[in-house]
């Protein structure tokens, strides 16, 4: 969490006894609901901070309010899965969503189109005040607007240590960051953590005789020493616009939040090869498609070869509850399944042991307080990167297809994401289930 030094006008304030006595309250989505049912009789900005602050609590993502004949659902995002917490009248509802929309700076009398705000939740502690911020979108709905709130906890900034990666991966990239300049793309679909990746990356770097420029939509946390700006279309202020500016600014290390369109993209690998870093990312399903949808978007192969230093795809899968964890001797189905899938991992991938006697995790149903009776607590992420050495430079002129590219990429050494998730199952950290769910079978 970060310090706030100035005051937010678009704030809920909880108290430190008030977020005390939500912690000792709020240990699942049980209680949290309990604490909500006993809430619907006090005010409404009363009830927005016990949901607001359980939501804290629980390291959910995601708040949603889904508004439908009858009543209302409060659902929220909890390591990557919706659950339901409670369902509310249409009155508390309606008295929630001018709530919510005050807090966000939207307007009340619009319920016929979308809108997307902001607010903060300021919560007090011992010496200083933490600051979690909300991103708010409104969509009409069949009964009502349908509201999401992100939640923004800068708690979710981790190291690059933290972002569970093999020893050769993490070896890697800590080698491909530090270069003066070329592009470094991250991809993936909404919710893959790409952010959190890029962020750790700039946090490792970050020193004071470098200048870190971000141009974001919109900026989801704020990093100390980085010069962060967000786009604003109706200011015409948008990625390719942002980034041309940016370059005048005469920065080291350039983050673009996406590449969404061709002149984002020659921009972007103009400043790849004229001594920038840059981090950004696509939307694409592995490594290998960064290239393909690159084309696709006009930019041209002869460019890309030489800006690109490496292409990294990534997914989260859910670590079993260190609590509730049951382990089980690995099926005779389970073990040709990752040993087919590990047939031809690189030495250098440093995988564990593969027997008939291998023990793996197996989803525990049942789960335990600790992890919302799911069985699973916490994410981390499954990766596979291709580095876009010389060799791969030449074939990338040859404009490959995403599956030549994928197997010249398996041939020079790229451990999959399917690879990647069967590794941590072996390592205790994941199921093969959770694997399969992201990266497929």
């Amino acid at each position: 969490m970060i310090d706030v030094s100035k005051k937010t006008t678009n704030a809920v304030r909880i108290s430190a006894e008030k977020y005390k006595a939500f912690q000792n309250g709020v240990k699942n989505i049980l209680s949290l609901k309990e604490i909500i049912k006993n809430g619907l009789s006090q005010n409404i900005s009363e009830l927005a901070e016990i949901i607001f602050g359980g939501a804290v609590i629980l390291d959910a993502s995601d708040i949603h309010i889904e508004p439908e004949e009858r009543e209302a659902r409060v659902r929220i995002r909890i390591d990557g899965v919706l659950q339901d917490v409670i369902a509310i009248n249409k009155d508390v509802y309606q008295n929630l969503l001018s709530r919510i929309k005050l807090l966000s700076e939207l307007k009340l009398n619009i319920a016929d189109r979308p809108q997307d705000g902001r607010f903060t939740i300021l919560i007090s502690g011992d010496s200083v005040e933490n600051s979690v911020e909300i991103r708010t979108s409104t969509l009409p709905s069949e009964y009502g607007e349908s509201i999401v709130l992100r939640v923004l906890n800068p708690k979710s900034l981790i190291s690059l240590e933290a972002l569970g990666l093999r020893k050769d991966l993490y070896s890697l990239f800590k080698k491909e960051i530090k270069k003066p300049n070329g592009m470094i793309i991250v991809t993936g679909p909404t919710g893959a953590g790409k952010t959190t990746t890029l962020y750790a990356f700039l946090k490792e770097i970050h020193k004071p005789e470098i200048k870190i420029i971000t141009i974001e939509d919109p900026i989801e946390y704020h990093l100390q020493g980085v010069s962060q700006t967000q786009v604003a279309p109706e200011k015409k202020y948008d990625f390719a616009s942002g980034l041309k500016s940016i370059m005048r600014q005469d920065p080291d290390v350039i983050l673009v939040g996406e590449i969404r369109d061709l002149e984002t993209a020659e921009i972007a690998l103009q400043a790849a090869l004229t001594g920038h870093l840059v981090f950004t990312t696509l939307h694409t399903n592995d490594a290998a498609g960064t290239i393909t949808r690159l084309i696709s978007l006009g930019a041209k192969a002869i460019n890309i070869g030489p800006a690109l230093n490496m292409a990294i795809a990534q997914r989260l899968v859910r670590k079993v509850c260190p609590k509730c964890l049951r382990e089980k001797v690995i099926s005779g189905i389970d073990f040709k399944k990752i040993k087919d899938g590990l047939s031809n991992l690189p030495k250098t991938a440093d995988s564990p042991q593969l027997t008939a006697t291998t023990k793996i995790p197996e989803p525990n149903l049942k789960g335990c307080n600790y992890c919302n009776f799911t069985g699973y607590k916490g994410r981390v992420g499954i990766f596979e990167a291709i580095l876009a050495d010389d060799e791969m430079e030449n074939f990338i002129l040859k404009n490959p297809s995403i599956a030549s590219l994928k197997k010249e990429a398996i041939e020079k050494g790229m451990t999959t994401m399917l690879q990647d998730g069967f590794i941590k199952v072996l390592r205790g950290i994941t199921t093969i289930e959770e694997v399969e769910r992201m990266a497929g079978e």
